[in-house]
């Protein structure tokens, strides 16, 4: 009689797939590494294929992993449709992101996360800190990823940001005159620190741009007009970091956190690899570049 496949084993080989990382796969599932380890040796062994490559920096699928992979979600998604049926609801989570958090990490999340949990609809509202937390407060969203601001306790910390003043390259600002700014309009807490360190320096500035979202503030900068006060994380390859150069003053850094009312297991589950997938990718090393 031949070994059978362990449904447990297969999503744990799916969770250091998408992850890229044994620890983070161990948070996803709430276990230990070592757990994590034991069980994508255990599916090794029984495959008589070695899946994946581990080296002290990163986490690899061989081509033998890369090969079993969609044969693996294949086989969780039948596992998923016998157990629910295919008539039965669709479950929701519904996930505030704060726009100044949310950053690259946003795509590949939302298809990782997708890959892991076809049957789970996920509703994301991006916004500002402060409205999804008041959203999330008023009961509106299931749990939110947000900057720490003010006195607010709690949460988890999936990352801590550093910010910069970021330009084009091709940005030079004339002699005597106002520093150009590109910002998101007020309640955004990002805005608020940088104004507020402006001022304590005695920093004349005008607001050149004032967009409706962190992309829009993003293109003002890369096309020129003015700097724009963001996290170095998401900031993106065409723009540099010029307060060093201008002597600007320091904005700081802050929290990310998620703040979750979920405790269903199916729901709590894709909260904790989306937490995982958020923390892994948001920590991964990025060069900061500076004028």
């Amino acid at each position: 009689m031949k070994a059978a496949l362990d449904i447990a084993t297969v999503q744990a080989f799916l969770l250091v797939a998408d992850l890229q990382s044994f620890t983070r796969a161990a948070e996803a599932l709430g276990t230990t590494q070592a757990a994590v380890s034991l069980k994508l040796q255990r599916l090794e062994a029984l495959l008589g294929k070695r899946l994946v490559e581990r080296s002290p920096r990163a986490v690899r699928l061989t081509a033998d992993g890369a090969a079993f992979l969609d044969r693996a979600r294949a086989l969780m998604e039948a596992h998923d449709r016998a157990l629910s049926g295919e008539a039965s609801a669709v479950q929701s989570l519904s996930l505030g992101i704060s726009d100044h958090a949310a950053g690259p990490e946003l795509v590949p999340l939302l298809e990782r996360l997708h890959a892991m949990s076809a049957n789970l609809t996920l509703a994301v509202t991006i916004g500002f800190s402060r409205e999804m937390q008041d959203a999330y407060d008023a009961g509106r969203l299931d749990a939110v990823i947000v900057r720490q601001e003010g006195s607010r306790r709690g949460g988890e910390k999936l990352t801590e940001d550093a910010f910069g003043w970021f330009a084009s390259r091709r940005f030079a600002l004339p002699s005597g005159e106002a520093l150009p700014l590109a910002t998101l309009a007020p309640p955004c807490g990002v805005r608020a620190i940088a104004m507020r360190a402006l001022d304590k320096a005695g920093i004349a500035r005008r607001e050149r741009f004032v967009g409706g979202g962190v992309t829009a503030v993003v293109a003002a900068a890369l096309a020129g007009l003015a700097i724009a006060p963001l996290a170095r994380r998401i900031a993106p390859p065409g723009l540099i970091d010029i307060g060093p150069a201008y002597k600007l003053p320091g904005l700081g850094s802050s929290k990310v956190l998620l703040h979750s009312r979920v405790s269903d297991p199916a729901r709590l589950a894709a909260l904790r690899a989306v937490a995982a997938m958020f923390r892994s990718m948001a920590t991964s090393e990025r060069p900061v570049r500076r004028a």
